[in-house]
């Protein structure tokens, strides 16, 4: 039996000890790319059955290196923008994620932030860290219970942070593209009133066409105040020139972004550097469990595909 073989184009943690298990009790062969460029990976994937990634960009090129012999293109996360979908649905090449290996992280990420903002804390902690002492804030500090969290996208993750919002007492409304859907405690609405009236305005979209820069000038302009934008989704959604300036005119009262564009930013420049913004390197994902449950399941996935079986979360066929 020919042993099959797959390309792991990029290791974003310590070890690979998991994958490398997996791949031997199925008798795999484990290729690990050493670099992410497009030329390397081009060269590995050449025969090679599956190709498992992670942050490396999957072009078109590094799927017709197989030569044919591509059964699967895995994706260890959820994001798909950086695998060329379009072209392994042209060859009838599945393409599959782990949708819902985070949602709590994710979700306890965003009510973190909401509480970090509601209540100052970054603000607070750059002042003690300088000697000073004083409680004085602008905006206010307002109770958080009964403040409106609008969440814009409410796939697995959106309706995570949905009920952990309610449970806190937060009034949430949301828009989704299928408003016909009704979600428990969430009022559903347009996206113009999601932007006008929330205290907090939490993105959680996949990346596309339709939704790059989607929060810019005119979003901003029309948002509160007192209002903080929250992104744990992907960086395009906003567009940071625009944020920046909304910031520097006090249209918006502050931001925390897990995601940029690129990823890392230049944190010298606005609005990375403005205080009233908190950069966390792309964690809200992040947990022990997290991280060992994708790693798991994402290679159970690819090779259970590989023995002929069918495969989970697949997103193109």
């Amino acid at each position: 039996m020919t042993k099959h073989r797959i390309l792991l184009t990029d290791v974003a943690w310590p070890d690979t000890n998991i994958e490398q298990s997996l791949c031997a009790n199925a008798n795999c062969e484990l290729v690990i790319s050493p670099s992410t460029d497009e030329t390397t990976l081009i060269e590995l994937a050449e025969n090679a059955d599956a190709i498992v990634t992670c942050w490396a960009e999957i072009t078109a090129g590094v799927i017709a290196a197989t030569q044919g012999r591509c059964q699967v293109v895995s994706r260890l996360g959820i994001g798909l923008d950086n695998i060329d979908v379009n072209y392994c649905t042209q060859h009838q090449i599945p393409v599959t994620n782990i949708p819902d290996y985070c949602l709590q992280e994710v979700a306890e990420h965003t009510i973190a932030s909401i509480f970090t903002m509601g209540r100052r804390l970054g603000a607070f902690h750059l002042r003690t860290k300088n000697n000073d002492y004083r409680r004085e804030v602008e905006p206010p500090i307002r109770r958080i219970h009964g403040q409106t969290l609008g969440i814009i996208g409410l796939g697995n993750i959106g309706q995570r942070v949905a009920s952990l919002a309610n449970a806190v007492g937060l009034n949430v409304i949301g828009t989704r593209r299928d408003m016909t859907q009704l979600i428990a405690g969430v009022r559903l609405t347009n996206l113009a009133e999601v932007i006008n009236i929330s205290d907090f305005v939490s993105l959680h979209l996949p990346l596309t066409h339709d939704t790059q820069h989607m929060i810019g000038e005119p979003q901003f302009a029309a948002m509160k105040d007192s209002a903080f934008l929250i992104n744990t989704a992907r960086g395009g959604l906003v567009d940071h020139t625009a944020l920046a300036a909304a910031l520097e005119s006090k249209q918006i009262a502050g931001a925390v972004l897990d995601v940029q564009t690129p990823e890392p930013p230049d944190l010298t420049i606005p609005p990375y550097n403005d205080p009233r913004v908190i950069v966390t390197p792309h964690t809200a994902f992040i947990s022990t469990e997290s991280i060992t449950d994708l790693r798991t399941r994402c290679f159970e996935n690819t090779l259970s595909i590989l023995s002929g079986a069918p495969g989970k979360f697949v997103v193109n066929l």
